[in-house]
């Protein structure tokens, strides 16, 4: 299991955090996802083979890209 941690300028609301949570907890391998809207962190925890690049990949499929 590995933890990543990725900051993401565009959390703006509570929608954001939903679609976040919604979105990147049905890739196949995350674990958890916890967003912070106040410091626009989003924490992700998943087990191989999904990588960081497929999770920041898929932030950026829904408009939330990892800076």
């Amino acid at each position: 299991m590995s933890v990543a941690t990725y900051h993401v300028p565009n959390i703006s609301c509570g929608h954001c955090v939903h679609t976040i949570e919604t979105e990147l907890g049905e890739v196949a391998g995350v674990r958890r996802v916890e967003v912070d809207q106040m410091q626009k962190r989003v924490e992700v925890e998943f087990d191989a083979p999904l990588t960081d690049e497929r999770i920041r990949q898929a932030l950026a499929e829904i408009d939330y890209a990892a800076d």
